[in-house]
């Protein structure tokens, strides 16, 4: 079984499956550990988990680059890093490494929302376990997802109402770019131009250009929702404050 090849002749990928299940488990495993773990293991411990990571998700990214290159699908209608989760791969690789709050908002409101989709409802064609590209969207993936949960739980940093509205006006100049990219070169980068082949909750949205109002206001909603253990938490204390 040629699990590198553009022809795969092995099973392809289907939808909350035995394999798709299995490893929506050991992502969710990894981040209820995370939890558990909260600051043991010391600062080199730390050190080490966080660059360990980003090293996985640079690799991983340059493994997918050399996928597309070795099969020839090497163009930059397709292979740009503009998508949300490719750019999340960097994004994550720098916050863990230098744990910069600046680095960690978008990380946490736009990398766990857009990691979350793609892990429920992945773009992967007939590309099932264990071809690279069911394996390598999976960690990309689940590391994006768990590398904001890991620098708030263990390594302290929080989200703020502030940053939240800053994502979002960011993440609509960005959306804005990449549509005169697509624009541009004819690529669908963001999945603003269409949508993806493949079944995902952007059809439950209608057709184009609804669904990316849809879409925006899912990711505003998401990110609501992310924010507001946060926001609970500091309406508690001060109300404890304020019975002192």
């Amino acid at each position: 079984m040629n699990i590198w090849g553009l022809d795969y002749a092995g099973r392809p990928f289907v939808l909350f499956d035995a394999a798709h299940v299995a490893v929506l488990s050991v992502v969710l495993v990894l981040n209820l550990l995370l939890v558990a773990w909260r600051g043991r293991g010391g600062i080199r411990g730390r050190l080490v988990f966080r660059y360990t990571v980003a090293g996985v998700l640079l690799v991983n990214e340059a493994a997918w680059f050399a996928w597309h290159y070795t099969t020839g699908q090497w163009n930059i209608q397709t292979i740009l890093p503009l998508h949300l989760c490719s750019v999340m791969v960097y994004v994550g690789a720098a916050a863990l490494v230098s744990r910069r709050q600046a680095l960690y908002e978008p990380l946490y409101f736009l990398g766990i929302s857009g990691a979350f989709q793609a892990l429920l409802t992945p773009n992967l064609g007939p590309y099932g376990f264990p071809h690279f590209r069911f394996l390598s969207s999976f960690v990309s993936h689940g590391l994006i997802l768990s590398a904001p949960v890991y620098l708030t739980v263990v390594e302290g940093l929080r989200p703020t109402w502030a940053s939240l509205w800053r994502t979002v006006v960011g993440a609509n100049v960005y959306l804005g770019l990449v549509g005169g990219v697509n624009w541009l070169i004819g690529s669908n980068y963001l999945y603003i131009a269409r949508k993806p082949e493949t079944a995902t909750v952007l059809d439950a949205f209608g057709p184009w250009p609804w669904y990316i109002i849809g879409m925006e206001a899912m990711a505003i909603a998401c990110m609501l929702l992310l924010y507001a253990p946060f926001a609970i938490g500091d309406r508690r204390a001060r109300a404890a404050v304020h019975r002192l």
